[in-house]
């Protein structure tokens, strides 16, 4: 794919190359200067950009420390960039021999003021800790007295005691103008390097080495890169994870090879990792163990046999006694034990927990390791490569997924942070595989309308809905603890002179049937009289009025989450004194092999019935397929909106 970004014009009349990048050293000209984007959603650009990774060999801290060294200038060209002012800096906290430190941070916010250049100076104020979990914490900082126009700039160092490298973003979600990176390793770390290659962004990195004598002689490797207008990455509407568009370096460790001792390979296959994993006392340990819920499990069980009643009553059990902190992670955060005593937990604690449960009660049920959207998808065999664990029940006949942080998630209905390609199972027996995350039925949202015509055009009836799988789930998850009126609310908005009445909702919080939704409305504004016509969309309040897919040309995948099928059942009372002057034409539309739009009108005695539905069989929507799909999508909006015309008699 070839992606084209809009790359901001410098408009004055220095080069770049005679600015002057040294820390706190910003001039009355660059403060002055002014940009030029055809992109107003640009709200910032980075001016000077380094980020330099090398290996100090400290004697006291037993070897080599990775040191990070991070320097950013940025200006901020309107309120949107104005967010650029705060940092957030995530930290690895496991202990203090194995933590990462932050250090060495300064800033400064810098103003032109009356044709003078005013510095604020980034205080202990402005900086916060955060701990995120027992494994992860953050520093976060905030840039003083910013503004539009602000140029901010800051430099922090990270010493690590790891030889891991992390990913090296290239491109980020602003343009770059400078961008200096420099990454030194010892001769006894060897890396395999990758530039990410679902980029459209791909740099020119160089590769040479040096020679260190202090405090004793070996070599460095080195990629370096001087980088001149690096475009953003900008993001598109239904991208799952930009990130994974992203132009970044990935190290990948290799191999160790240090003096008088062996080689020791680090690179692996996921069969390795996958192994490695489950000998982690936080994750296989945790399937292992079952005193402490052993009597719990036998007396919900009591007289249970089959293997299906069996799952459903322990996932259900164990989503009703632990509550999700909202961590992720595939290892446990404190111990299944202690989770179940305490009542929350992090995605392992639960999710290892209930295969542990499951495993108990006889059922073949193993974990599955995966990389949620926003952890985006693994290059590169490594354990940082997944960061959740869903569970997987292969039992004859009946093969299901479960995640049991979510209230309304069920059998293969996943939350959809989850639905990222596809999951590694690792089953008892020690082996692994792949398996593939993406819902294969389609979620229904079922509506029949009934539409009368009132004699001051006013027009009212009842909305029926039912509503399956993911769609369901996310219904539940937005309204099932809402109030009546809240949930009255969130209908009417946006709908016009719309009034919603007597709503019931069946099954609202019971995730094993379809959700069932039933009320009375009234629109005020849903007919347009011109002349003695009558002018209205059959399809009222439920028609989409703009297409979310704009741009010309698409540049990533469209991702829809799942599949879907819409259908509308409409059925409309001619009003007395009225005859149809005009009605859509039937009309069947298709989308390649992957989605199809139905609309049928016919007039039945005094009522028009139409059926509209729009199937889409596939999540996905290749970048090459945008323009065809695009174009699809831009004649069932068409479509929904045209009008029928009653004439009167």
């Amino acid at each position: 794919m070839k992606t084209q970004f809009t790359v901001l014009l410098l408009l004055i009349s220095f080069s770049i190359q005679s600015q002057n990048y040294k820390f706190g050293k910003v001039s009355e000209e660059e403060l002055a200067q002014t940009f030029d984007s055809n992109d107003s959603t640009i709200g910032a650009i980075m001016l000077y950009r380094k980020h330099r990774v090398d290996f100090e060999y400290r004697e006291n801290n037993g070897g080599f420390m990775q040191k990070v060294e991070v320097h950013q200038r940025i200006k901020i060209l309107n309120k949107e960039g104005l967010k650029w002012a705060t940092n957030k800096v995530r930290l690895y906290n496991r202990s203090n021999a194995s933590s990462e430190r932050f250090q060495s941070l300064k800033g400064y916010t810098f103003n032109l003021v009356d044709g003078d250049v005013t510095k604020d100076k980034l205080k202990n104020d402005g900086v916060f800790d955060e701990e995120a979990n027992k494994y992860w914490r953050y520093k976060s900082f905030t840039m003083p007295n910013v503004k539009v126009g602000s140029i901010v700039e800051f430099t922090y160092e990270i010493l690590s005691p790891f030889i891991q490298i992390d990913e090296i973003d290239i491109q980020t979600s602003i343009p770059t103008k400078v961008f200096e990176l420099k990454v030194s390793t010892p001769e006894y770390f060897v890396y395999n390097k990758l530039l990410n290659p679902r980029a459209s962004y791909i740099p020119k990195l160089d590769v040479s080495s040096s020679n260190v004598t202090i405090p004793f002689s070996y070599s460095l490797d080195v990629i370096s890169a001087d980088l001149k207008d690096v475009p953003a990455l900008k993001d598109e509407p239904f991208v799952n994870n930009i990130d994974n568009y992203k132009s970044k370096l990935i190290m990948e460790l290799s191999m160790t090879r240090m003096p008088r001792s062996n080689l020791e390979y680090y690179s692996t296959s996921w069969d390795k990792v996958t192994e490695r994993i489950y000998q982690n006392p936080d994750f296989g340990d945790q399937l292992d163990k079952s005193s402490y819920y052993k009597d719990d499990v036998d007396a919900i069980l009591a007289g249970v046999t089959d293997p299906i009643e069996k799952s459903f009553l322990i996932f259900n059990y164990v989503k009703s006694k632990i509550n999700w902190n909202d961590f992720y992670g595939y290892t446990s955060e404190n111990g299944a034990r202690k989770a179940y005593k305490d009542g929350v937990g992090n995605v392992a604690d639960i999710n290892l927990m209930l295969i542990s449960m499951l495993r108990y009660a006889g059922l073949r049920a193993n974990p599955v390791l995966v990389s949620t959207k926003n952890n985006g998808i693994p290059l590169f065999p490594t354990r940082q490569g997944f960061d959740y664990v869903i569970c997987m029940i292969e039992n004859e006949g009946f093969n299901v997924l479960l995640d049991a942080t979510e209230d309304y998630s069920t059998y293969n209905v996943l939350p959809t942070r989850v639905l990222n390609w596809q999951g590694r199972v690792i089953r008892e027996n020690g082996s692994s595989a792949w398996i593939n995350l993406s819902p294969s039925s389609l979620s229904t949202d079922v509506t029949s309308l009934n539409v009368k015509i009132n004699p001051d055009l006013t027009i009212e009836g009842k909305v029926r809905q039912q509503k399956t799988d993911y769609v369901a789930m996310n219904y539940r998850n937005r309204y099932a603890n809402l109030s009546t009126d809240e949930h009255i609310k969130s209908i009417e908005r946006n709908n016009g002179e719309l009034e919603i009445m007597d709503i019931e909702i069946e099954n609202n919080k019971d995730y094993t049937k379809p959700l069932k939704l039933t009320y009375d409305y009234n629109l005020a504004d849903g007919i347009e009289e011109i002349g003695e016509n009558l002018y209205f969309s059959p399809m009222l309040f439920f028609a989409s009025e703009e297409n979310p897919f704009k741009q010309e040309t698409r540049n990533f995948p469209i991702d829809l989450t799942y599949p879907f099928s819409d259908k509308y059942m409409i059925n409309i009372m001619i009003p007395e004194g009225y005859a149809i002057e005009s009605l859509p034409q039937s009309e069947k539309i298709q989308f390649n092999d992957a989605g199809d739009f139905t609309y049928l009108a016919k007039q039945n005695g005094s009522f028009l019935q139409l059926t509209v539905s729009l199937n889409m069989k596939t999540s996905i929507i290749l970048a090459q397929d945008y323009e065809t799909f695009k174009g699809f999508y831009s004649k069932v909006i068409e479509k929904q909106s045209e009008k029928i015309v009653l004439k009167k008699i």
